[in-house]
């Protein structure tokens, strides 16, 4: 019984760590649209980078609970 539960978890924290891939294409979307922002109007360059990282920050956070979630899985229940 134990080592089905044990299987479980793996399962579980393998199914949140999905998650990470997708900040990570976010990520990879605001950066992308950062580089085409100021290719386009390179005098907005500064406001621009600041609404960047605000988003890369969001983002982020979004893959830190997932992580989250994942170590919960693994080590707490």
């Amino acid at each position: 019984m134990t080592i089905l539960l044990e299987g479980m978890k793996l399962i579980g924290a393998g199914a949140a760590t999905i998650a990470l891939a997708g900040a990570a294409i976010g990520i990879g979307n605001v950066f992308n649209s950062l580089i085409q922002s100021v290719a386009r109007n390179p005098s907005l360059a500064k406001q621009l980078f600041g609404y960047a990282i605000l988003g890369f920050a969001l983002t982020e956070a979004i893959a830190l609970f997932a992580l989250m979630m994942a170590f919960l899985i693994l080590f707490v229940f």
